[in-house]
């Protein structure tokens, strides 16, 4: 979600361009409303299951970005109008009989409209800008909306390969039972959509609260939905009566806002304008389409083992082929922005006015500059070998590309090119069309040369005439001016002749103008006209003829952000001794370390290793306040995401389990938006944790229960592990209740780990002082009362230190009890522990016969020896 969009209604989001459906609207002042029914689908086929899946999503790439579909799922009948224009559509929504209704307490769905067999079944709202997707969908039989937004390129690939999947734009809306239409933008308003959701959603899944809450583009969808089921239905649901559940995108692991929010994957939470975040580390794009395809992996990785290879595949032959790496990064850093440029060529301007002609030339400019770098891109992809980098050395070779540019050349001059500077891409505009082609553009161009060629000869003559260094300057703003740069002798009383006007003065520059130069501008910008307007008309002509081969374009833009993503992760690697990661069963990670805290450190962060199986998927850790807990969470998130994504990790051996969902709940402050205290913000997180988590997730949770008293804390703790243990999640479980370590006792896949601390005397105030090693040990931590330590090491008086010590003593001789494992209980964590290492070794060992006997024998003898060990654990003995 973009951070910068207000939370109000946005009548000034920036529009897509008009779907296929807006054709059969009447043209009007305002946006039309309407519902579009067609004929009956055929006796005896299956109605269309384009919107019966709850993951489908929008099959029209090219779309506004507020769009309605409707699906049915029965025949309608014949005698129904063709279009029934609701009053929705005109401006005063009063004035055509219709009350704006919100749903109201008590208010139930009983009118006699009701959804029947002949209604739409499922209706799906989508509203999206800038990269952003939001959707919202309602079966109109059953109560239950499905809520979704993901983040996407321009010319939203993600959407493109639903289509691929799905059957292609033409052919699904030939289909009867497929309706579009656009609606006014004020009811995409995503206040208004959270308000609907806190009213609607059942109790049981208002959690879902805590997941769209900022993801303003599905609330403005699911705003709009409402408003148009209330009307089609003459009626509101009741309050508390729908399911509301959110879903993101096909193959890609999902992570929550909050998450996002805490690993600091996009924005630095201390200050956003700095890049220490994950996306910082990683972003060494050079292309805008590279840049926004990084950051829409990030908040979605993928889940697809074979895709994630082939990604690594690609970095690990660019990491040992420099000249592959160099080539190809060379070529893409001279790419423009493909995606912003195809979508510009795409839309036809209603009026013919100057600033659309000016920029349907420049665009065709940059689109012969794109089209000029097809050959060198597949020049520096010819050697390559990964099946990637094949396929789109494969993807080059269309055709279409050729055709392209060879029937742009035969209009444009071969040396019109995109440049930089607002005075030279001038030039190239008005040069741009060939000669001979129209002789009065020749003629305006000869007549707009001498205007500048007059310019520059005044200029130089007023120079003369009053001795003065003058130069001719030119912004878009201000045309042609004088600029002159001097110091105080050289001007006489520091004055200027009064024939210059409009002066401004910057240390000793100034620039300046004159009335006869303001003239002369307006000469040029008259013939300027001209010459854009003549061309623009050859321009619109050739437009017309590529058109029919533009969808390379597509494949071309797809193409250049996928490898300027992949040169980011390599470029990446070469700065720091990342490492290539594996995908198996297990959370195996060697002397792995936080590679934020790698960017913004003088030197390299501690590295420490972990290890998490289906057998030992619960990890307790404790140790002292600022040990390194926290930082070790994000750390196993960031590394995980960065796997998914196709990108080497930092560590010097990483395995990773797919992670379908990463969930975390770090943060500690309270949420003023919805009114929570730190302790039920905690609460509304961990709920929502628990109601979406499955086995394949992965689940971070620092200092749970920490905003209640502590036997409420503990006792929160203690049955939300349980309940986490049984889903068989990977879990890592920070906390400072250490009466949660002994529930290891009980679960066999539990694991306790703490942090190592030393201890220091301090000669200079002969204290005794704590030193952080920030690594990471089995066991739990011996260390008792950290936060009395902590408190003496601050300026707290020491007779405060000194009773909150003794207090402590006795409240923890009233509470802690000594938990005692029994012999038994020790031999079923043997028997348990080493049936999932034969488990293990079944499904993921590469190991030759010999090695594989040799590990084998090693995990008998540790069996042994824990068995051994279990006989001589006393048993409970009676008090």
């Amino acid at each position: 979600p973009d951070p910068t969009r207000e939370r109000s209604a946005s009548p000034n989001l920036p529009m897509g361009s008009p779907s296929w459906a807006d054709i059969s609207q009447p043209q009007s002042g305002s946006a039309p409303f309407s519902w579009n029914h067609q004929a009956s689908t055929p006796k005896g086929k299956a109605p269309c299951p384009y919107f019966g899946n709850n993951r489908s999503y929008t099959e029209n790439p090219v779309a506004s970005n507020l769009t309605f579909g409707t699906s049915s799922s029965s025949a309608r009948d014949a005698n129904y109008p063709q279009r029934v224009k609701t009053p929705l559509s005109a401006g005063n929504p009063q004035r055509s009989g219709y009350k704006s209704r919100t749903p109201q307490m008590g208010y139930s769905a009983t009118s006699s409209s009701a959804v029947s067999i002949h209604s739409p079944s499922v209706i799906v709202a989508v509203d999206f800008a800038r990269g952003e997707i939001g959707m919202a969908s309602i079966d109109l039989k059953s109560p239950q909306v499905i809520l979704s937004q993901f983040a996407d390129n321009t010319t939203y690939a993600k959407v493109s390969i639903n289509n691929l999947r799905n059957g292609s734009l033409e052919h699904r809306s030939s289909r009867p039972n497929v309706n579009f239409t656009t609606i006014q933008r004020k009811y995409f308003n995503e206040t208004k959509g959270l308000e609907y959701i806190e009213q609607l959603c059942i109790a049981e899944f208002s959690t879902v609260l805590m997941e769209v809450q900022s993801k303003y583009y599905c609330l403005a969808a699911v705003a709009a939905l409402l408003k148009y089921v209330e009307f089609i239905q003459n009626s509101v649901y009741a309050p508390k009566s729908l399911k509301v559940c959110f879903q993101g995108s096909e193959q890609t692991a999902m992570i929550d806002s909050s998450s996002a929010q805490n690993l600091e994957l996009l924005i630095n939470n201390q200050d956003c304008r700095n890049n220490h975040t994950l996306f910082g580390v990683l972003n060494y794009t050079k292309t805008a389409g590279g840049s926004r395809r990084l950051r829409s992996n990030i908040l979605e990785p993928l889940v697809d083992t074979e895709t994630i290879n082939m990604r690594l595949d690609c970095v690990q032959e660019l990491l040992q082929d420099e000249e592959l790496f160099f080539g190809l990064q060379s070529v893409i850093s001279r790419f423009l922005d493909t995606e912003q440029l195809l979508s510009v060529l795409v839309q036809i301007p209603k009026q013919d006015t100057v600033n659309a002609a000016e920029s349907k030339i420049t665009n065709l400019i940059y689109l012969k500059h794109t089209l000029e770098l097809v050959d060198s891109l597949k020049i520096a992809l010819k050697n390559c070998n990964t099946p990637l980098l094949r396929a789109y050395y494969g993807s080059l070779e269309d055709k279409r590309f050729g055709i392209i540019l060879e029937k742009i050349k035969t209009v444009i001059n071969d040396d019109a090119r995109y440049m930089k500077g607002c005075l030279n891409m001038r030039t190239q505009k008005c040069y741009a069309v060939r000669s001979n082609i129209n002789e009065f553009l020749d003629i305006a161009r000869r007549t707009y040369t001498e205007i500048v060629d007059d310019i520059a000869g005044m200029i130089s003559q007023l120079g003369e005439k009053y001795n003065l260094p003058l130069r001719t300057s030119f912004s878009s703003s201000r045309g042609f001016f004088i600029q002159m740069t001097t110091d105080c002798t050289a001007l006489p009383s520091d004055h200027l002749p009064s024939e210059f006007i409009k002066i401004s003065k910057v240390k000793n520059s100034y620039s300046f103008t004159s009335t006869d130069l303001i003239k002369m501008n307006e000469r040029c910008q008259e013939s300027l006209r001209e010459i854009y307007h003549m061309t623009y008309m050859i321009v619109c002509k050739l437009l017309s003829e590529i058109y029919e081969h533009i969808h390379c374009l597509y494949k071309l833009s797809d193409t250049v952000s996928m490898l300027d993503m992949l040169l980011s992760f390599a470029h990446a690697c070469t700065l720091s001794d990342y490492v290539r990661p594996e995908f198996t069963d297990t959370l195996a990670i060697k002397q792995g370390w936080h590679p934020i805290l790698e960017k913004i450190s003088v030197e390299k962060p501690v590295a420490n290793n972990t290890y998490i199986t289906e057998g030992s998927n619960f990890l307790i850790i404790t140790g002292p306040n600022m040990s390194g807990k926290s930082t070790y969470l994000k750390q196993i998130a960031l590394c995980q995401i960065m796997a998914q994504i196709g990108s080497y990790v930092p560590a010097e051996y990483a395995s990773f389990r797919i992670a379908k969902q990463i969930f975390t709940r770090i943060s500690t402050d309270d949420d003023i938006e919805t009114n929570s205290s730190t302790f039920m913000k905690e609460m509304k997180e961990i709920a929502y944790i628990l109601h979406n988590a499955n086995d394949k997730s992965l689940i971070l949770i620092d200092e749970l229960g920490r905003g209640t008293n502590t036997e409420e804390g503990i006792g929160i703790c203690y049955a939300i592990c349980e309940y986490l243990l049984n889903l068989k999640a990977f879990t890592l479980f920070v906390t400072h209740f250490l009466e949660l370590c002994h529930i290891d006792v009980l679960y066999p896949n539990v694991e306790n780990m703490h942090f190592e601390v030393q201890h220091v005397k301090n000669t200079s105030r002969n204290k005794e002082a704590i030193l952080y090693t920030y690594k990471l040990s089995k066991g739990l931590t011996e260390e008792k009362y950290y936060g009395l330590k902590a408190a003496e090491a601050s300026s707290l008086p020491p007779s405060i230190v000194l009773d909150a010590k003794e207090i402590t003593t006795q409240i923890t001789r009233q509470i802690l009890q000594n938990q005692r494992s029994t012999p038994e209980m020790e031999k079923q964590r043997a028997v348990y522990q080493l049936a999932t290492r034969l488990v293990q070794t079944a499904r993921n060992s590469q190991l030759d016969p010999d090695s594989l006997r040799t590990y084998l024998s090693n995990l008998k003898k540790k069996y042994e020896d824990d068995f051994a060990r279990a006989e001589q654990v006393p048993g409970e003995t009676e008090e």
